[in-house]
C-alpha cells in the first residue's frame, strides 16, 4: 500500500511542469550587513566551545561545501556525535533543522550544538560571559543589537549569516530558468528518471529536499542496520519511529557519506540504496549511473 501511495504521488508530480516541481536558487539574499558579519565571526570562532577547540565551522567547514566528510564528527574532548552532521549550506529552505527536526528554524538550532554535550559542550551562560569579557565582541554586539551580548542575540546573528549560506548557479538552477542546453541529453536523462521511479516523491522544492519527515527504510533496511528511531526521540509517538528529515539533495555530490549515521560512502552507493529500501525497485545499472549524473548537475557556488 505504502509503495503504491509513493507512486502515485511521483507520478502526480511527474505530470507537473517543472517549474511548478522545482525553483531554482536566488543568486541575490538580502540581509543585515552588520549582523551577517558579527554572524561570520561566530560562526568561525573556537570561542563558542568549553575549551575553545572547536568552532562550527570545525563540522561544517563552508569551502568543503558544509561538512567535514566524517560519519560522525567529533566533539570536545573527542567526544563523538550520534549522527551525520548534515550540510549547512541552503539549510534555510529546510522546512525545519537538524535530522529529527528539533528546532524550527536556524535561531533554533544556533544554540543546540554549544549547550550538546558531544558538540560544544559549554552553557549558554558561559558563552555569555565569554563573549561579554572580550572588548571586541562587547562592542560590535552593541552597535548590532541595544540589548548587547545575550544568548538570542547570539542565535539570532549566526542565523543571519546562516541565511547567505546559499549555493546558486548549479547546472540545474540554469536549466530551470530556461537554458535547456545546461543538462547534457543524458543528464536530462537521468532527471526524468529521478522524476518516473518517484525520487520526486520525497525530493523537490527549491532544496530538492528538506520539506516532510519519511521513515528510511520503507521496503526494507538500509544495510548499515542502523537502530536509530529519529524523530521518535522527539515526539514519543510510535509512528515517527525511524522518521527523518528528507535531506536536501543540493551540492549532493560533495557531501558524502550520507544518511543519518553517515553510512553510506558513495553517491552511488547511496542512490542504490535508495531505490532499494524507499522506493522498492530494481533498475539497471544505466539508470542509476544517469540519475548520478543528474544530482551532480545541482552543485553550485560555493563562498566563504
Amino acid at each position: 500500500m505504502l509503495r503504491t501511495i509513493l507512486l502515485l504521488m511521483a507520478s502526480a508530480m511527474f505530470v507537473l511542469a517543472e517549474e511548478n516541481l522545482f525553483e531554482p536558487l536566488p543568486t541575490i539574499i538580502k540581509s543585515d550587513t552588520e549582523k551577517v558579519a558579527l554572524g561570520r565571526l561566530l560562526f568561525h570562532d573556537p570561542i563558542l566551545s568549553k575549551d575553545s577547540s572547536i568552532s562550527c565551522a570545525t563540522c561544517h567547514p563552508l569551502i568543503n561545501y558544509g561538512v567535514d566528510g566524517l560519519e560522525k564528527s567529533f566533539g570536545v574532548n573527542g567526544a563523538i556525535g550520534k549522527r551525520n552532521t548534515p550540510t549547512v549550506w541552503n539549510a534555510r529552505y529546510n522546512f525545519s533543522q537538524f535530522w529529527d527536526g528539533r528546532a524550527k528554524d536556524l535561531k533554533e538550532q544556533a544554540l543546540v550544538p554549544i549547550t550538546t554535550s558531544f558538540e560544544m559542550n559549554e552553557t549558554l551562560d558561559g558563552v555569555v560571559k565569554k563573549l561579554s569579557n572580550d572588548k571586541n565582541y562587547t562592542k560590535y554586539f552593541q552597535r548590532v543589537y541595544d540589548d548587547g551580548v545575550t544568548a538570542a542575540n547570539i542565535a539570532d546573528a549566526i542565523a543571519a549569516f546562516e541565511m547567505t549560506l546559499v549555493t546558486p548557479d548549479s547546472k540545474f538552477d540554469l536549466f530551470l530558468k530556461g537554458d535547456k542546453s545546461a543538462l547534457t541529453p543524458q543528464e536530462q536523462e537521468g532527471l526524468s528518471l529521478f522524476k518516473s521511479k518517484g525520487c520526486v516523491a520525497c525530493h523537490n522544492g527549491i532544496n530538492i529536499g528538506g520539506t516532510l519527515y519519511q521513515k528510511i527504510g520503507v521496503f526494507g533496511d538500509i544495510p548499515s542496520g542502523s537502530d536509530d528511531l529519529g524523530r521518535y526521540h522527539i515526539t514519543k509517538k510510535a509512528f515517527d519511529k525511524q522518521y527523518f528529515k528528507v535531506p536536501s539533495l543540493r551540492n549532493v555530490e560533495k557531501t558524502a557519506p550520507y544518511f543519518h549515521d553517515g553510512s553510506a560512502a558513495t553517491l552511488r552507493e547511496a542512490v542504490e540504496t535508495m531505490v532499494d529500501v524507499q522506493l522498492g525497485r530494481m533498475l539497471e545499472e544505466k539508470e542509476i549511473e544517469k540519475i548520478v549524473l543528474f544530482l551532480k548537475t545541482l552543485t553550485g557556488k560555493v563562498h566563504e
